[in-house]
């Protein structure tokens, strides 16, 4: 992938949030931009689709922070495979998370994926790329999943996760920590999954293998009170709350992703439809 130059937008939070605890301080941050890619170069398909991965390359693809794919995520038989060390955790070398460069509003976005017996990954949308100044005053790039839902991908009967958690909230198709897929319909690992995220003015749905599984709704009071449930509380971790409490940033769009959470994970006929 051709390099581009990094740009920065100056999207900059100072002050104080009104937190749960009395008186969080939210970090300032930095949102990242890149040039992004030009969706009239990529094929579109019977149903009106855009065909984001042509099975072959990773053309528009690359890690997130970065300008290019990490080497542990490969092209194998068609599918984008990321080989992972089994480790349960995301690989520090050579791995991360990687994102498609271009940012989404509202769309249907649609792919298949499968996981490793015990695997864990997941697939972010309205992502941001966010920087933070460390107390060395160096910049340190923050986590996706700080700024994006957030719809998991889990072998449910041999990863602990699907234990852990409300109701079944961590489980596939489920929005992480906060809504649980129903039914849950999760095939089992080894065996290709459908996932479907809808956004649309604020309305969320994701899909799962031809069912709608789950809706809530962004920028709302409901979905206030579901962050302030969940791990990503203003009072346990004040950026994550800022940043997801305004889901997108200014222009309410952002990066899907596919996670490196150390486990083998493959994916296929990635495509997606704007609604705009």
């Amino acid at each position: 992938m051709k390099k581009n130059t990094l740009l920065l937008s100056c999207i900059v939070v100072a002050g104080a949030l009104s937190s749960c605890g009395g008186g969080a301080t939210t970090p300032k941050y930095t949102v990242l931009d890149k040039p992004a890619v030009d969706l009239s170069t990529f094929p579109v398909d019977k149903a009106g689709y855009i065909v984001l991965f042509d099975g072959q390359t990773f053309n528009g693809w690359r890690g997130y922070g970065k300008d290019n794919v990490p080497g542990k995520w490969v092209i194998e038989d068609g599918y984008i495979k990321f080989n992972g060390s089994g480790g349960g955790e995301a690989q520090e070398a050579d791995g991360g998370d990687i994102i498609f460069n271009h940012k989404f509003k509202n769309f249907e976005l649609l792919l298949e994926w499968k996981i490793s017996k015990g695997g864990n990954s997941g697939i972010f949308y309205l992502g941001q790329e966010v920087e933070t100044k460390a107390k060395d005053g160096k910049s340190q790039l923050e986590p996706i999943y700080i700024s994006a839902p957030e719809f998991q991908l889990l072998d449910n009967e041999n990863h602990p996760d699907a234990k852990l958690g409300k109701d079944n909230n961590r489980q596939a198709a489920s929005l992480y920590d906060m809504i649980p897929a129903v039914p849950q319909s999760a095939k089992p690992f080894g065996e290709w999954n459908e996932a479907k995220i809808m956004v649309y003015q604020g309305t969320v749905v994701h899909g799962q293998n031809g069912a709608n599984v789950l809706e809530y709704h962004l920028w709302t009071p409901q979905w206030t009170e579901m962050l302030q449930a969940s791990k990503f509380s203003e009072k346990a971790w004040p950026l994550a709350f800022e940043l997801l409490n305004n889901c997108g940033g200014v222009n309410r769009e952002g990066y899907f992703g596919l996670q490196d959470h150390g486990n083998d994970v493959w994916f296929r006929n990635i495509r997606i439809k704007l609604l705009d």
